[in-house]
């Protein structure tokens, strides 16, 4: 790789400013050669470099390898739904017909959108909100929708890292408690599975029936939740639960409170560990009597199914789901690359890992599952579960029919702690990375980051204290129906790329990818950006707000009309950042409408300046913020082309 330095001749006022950009992202870019080994360069040698913006880099903190990278951004998004919801998906929408829709959202949206999320963070260096302000300000809205899903996701989910400690503590009996119904907490409705001719589903009513029921479903709902009679019963605090929330959180905040430098070690664990149970379980499952029925049941396809807009609904969510897009925190992981890290090529295996994983984790689970249907004597959609259903009664009720079932229940309940674990403390991250980016000088000094950590983390674990409680079940099904639901995600993603590939300009991204990684990507990543991403986005959108279904819990429970309000506002909370941050931004603008358009369209002066944009001034005029910004230029360097002298 040359080490020629390059000389910009500039308007005087931008000389001095481009000539020190121009020589930190030459110095960066030779020190970022990669080794033989493929790892990323040293910590040690971004050292060696004085400049102001160099220094701020190495107080944020970069990477120490190539694979802390890698395992982070899986640790992200590999979690609880690609175990207990694409499985689930599968079946329910046409087995292995679902696929077809799976991979053309994967195409169309899942890679390119991931991929310009990591693409934004690490040309930035910065997290989600710094980082849209900079590419735009009149979009920085983003990042704040960005952030309150994310604030949200903390709050709730790491209470399912608080039940399956409550679940893991209970394996260690001589005799799993739910697996009969001679305990305090059963009643007499419940009824112990004796043989084949006891054919009983799954409970599908409240707490109160006089059906009968189960004693996984009993020791879920009576001894674990005790649940309510409804949302406007919230009850006492699970006093049990709420320690082993508070033990979630412990964990959560030693894993991040030293930033990147903790978050890279821990995931060596954290992120590998669940394939290595998830292997044995797959293994365990497919050598049950019953785990090829249950495997066909999962993948038999249904073609007829395609013709169901709902199908292509839970497709396009999934792949946002799954992928962790619109969720700000690949923008965070992104942002502590090196400035010329080739993340192109690690973002599109990360994206066929987390597929092939959802994949692999519905063999696992259904094996188990056809298993459990064969010993009851009942058809497999009678045993068939998602969520917490699946996780804390069918799968735990089959576990019972093992032999060494404390073993195998450990196992899985370790598994789904540290699925959890990675992604909660991912997005802790995001969060307290966003907020010390907004104010640096503030933050970075001595322990204020641990402390902003520590004060997130115990706000958090204090609302989440309402999900502990007896009520707290129906509250944890509206933040996880409409806190980050499908819609909100969808709705943040087309702003996304309407951002990128209208506005900065998808062509004037691309010249910011080829100055970072050395090379121009796939070129219908572009097309994907301006037409058929934001399309596939606003059609899904739209088909889900046409095809909305209110909540119920247990599909018997209605919520009353104030609920259903409190998850709408949880919902329009994040949405509504982004027009009224615009509104904002270009009200506190100085100048008329053109002027105040004009500035709120234009990047950050601080952002790095490709050299291809030195060599070629019309590449300024391929965006509709470019074109506003091509009236009154004089002041900036694209208005004049650079000249660029080999030294």
């Amino acid at each position: 790789m040359s080490s020629r330095l390059h000389i910009l001749t500039t308007p005087p006022q931008l000389h001095l400013k481009l000539l020190c950009q121009q020589f930190y992202y030459n110095c960066s870019h030779f020190l970022s050669v990669e080794s033989s080994d493929g790892a990323l360069p040293s910590p040690e040698g971004d050292k060696q470099l004085t400049h102001t913006e160099d220094q701020e880099l190495k107080s944020r903190g970069q990477w120490g390898s190539r694979t802390e990278f890698i395992l982070s951004v899986v640790g992200g998004i590999i979690g609880l739904g690609n175990i207990w919801r694409f499985p689930y998906l599968c079946y329910k929408n046409g087995g292995g017909a679902f696929l077809i829709p799976y991979v053309i959202f994967m195409v169309t949206c899942g890679i390119p959108m991931f991929f310009l999320e990591i693409a934004v963070g690490q040309y930035t260096a910065q997290g989600p909100t710094t980082a849209w302000l900079k590419i735009c300000p009149l979009f920085s809205g983003i990042g704040y929708a960005m952030m309150v899903m994310c604030f949200l996701s903390n709050i709730y989910y790491i209470v399912i890292l608080a039940w399956a400690f409550f679940y893991l503590f209970n394996s260690f009996t001589a005799r799993l408690p739910w697996a009969s119904c001679n305990n305090t907490w059963n009643t007499e409705n419940c009824v112990e599975f004796v043989n084949k001719t006891e054919n009983w589903g799954k409970n599908q009513t409240i707490p109160g029936s006089s059906n009968q029921t189960s004693p996984e479903v009993e020791f879920w709902e009576r001894r674990t939740l005790g649940i309510s009679e409804g949302i406007h019963d919230l009850g006492s605090i699970r006093w049990e639960l709420a320690l082993c929330l508070l033990l979630a959180w412990i964990i959560c905040y030693f894993c991040i409170w030293k930033g990147v430098k903790s978050t890279g070690k821990v995931v060596y664990f954290t992120a590998t560990f669940p394939y290595l149970m998830l292997i044995i379980l797959l293994v365990r499952g497919v050598t049950l009597p019953g785990a090829y029925d249950g495997i066909m049941f999962y993948l038999y396809p249904d073609t007829s199914r395609l013709k169901d807009p709902q199908v292509w609904i839970d497709a396009g969510t999934q792949i946002f789901y799954s992928y962790a897009i619109a969720m700000g925190f690949t923008i965070s992981l992104g942002s502590y690359n090196p400035y010329n890290y080739n993340c192109y090529r690690d973002c599109i295996c990360l994206c066929f890992l987390d597929s092939i994983t959802s994949f692999i984790g519905g063999f696992a689970i259904f094996s188990v599952l056809g298993f459990m249907a064969q010993e009851q004597g009942v058809h497999i959609s009678m045993v068939a579960e998602s969520g917490p259903g699946l996780a804390f009664i069918a799968y735990p009720k089959a576990v019972t029919m093992m032999p060494v079932s404390q073993l195998w229940s450990c196992l899985f309940f370790i598994m789904i702690i540290l699925l959890g674990l990675d992604s909660q403390f991912i997005y802790i991250e995001a969060l307290c990375l966003s907020i010390t980016d907004m104010y640096p000088t503030v933050l970075r000094k001595g322990y204020r980051r641990e402390l902003l950590v520590l004060a997130t983390s115990i706000i958090c674990f204090l609302l989440g204290l309402l999900i502990v409680s007896q009520g707290g079940m129906y509250i944890f099904q509206l933040f996880d129906y409409y806190a980050t639901s499908g819609i909100c995600l969808l709705f943040v993603g087309i702003f996304e790329c309407i951002c990128i590939g209208w506005v900065y300009g998808a062509d004037r991204f691309y010249d910011n990818i080829q100055d970072m990684i050395g090379y121009r990507p796939w070129p219908l990543l572009k097309i994907f950006w301006v037409a058929v991403s934001p399309a596939m986005c606003l059609g899904t959108f739209l088909f889900a707000i046409i095809k909305y279904m209110p909540l119920k819990y247990n599909n018997i429970y209605v919520y009353p009309p104030w609920g259903y309000a409190i998850g709408w506002l949880m919902a329009i909370a994040s949405m509504i950042c982004i027009p009224v941050w615009a509104i904002y931004t270009i009200l506190r603008t100085d100048g008329s409408f053109r002027e105040r358009l004009r500035k709120v369209v234009s990047p950050a002066d601080n952002l790095p300046q490709p050299k291809v944009l030195a060599e070629k001034s019309t590449s300024c005029q391929s965006s509709f913020g470019s074109r506003m910004r091509s009236s009154n230029l004089s002041e900036l360097a694209c208005d004049k082309p650079l000249k660029v002298t080999s030294l």
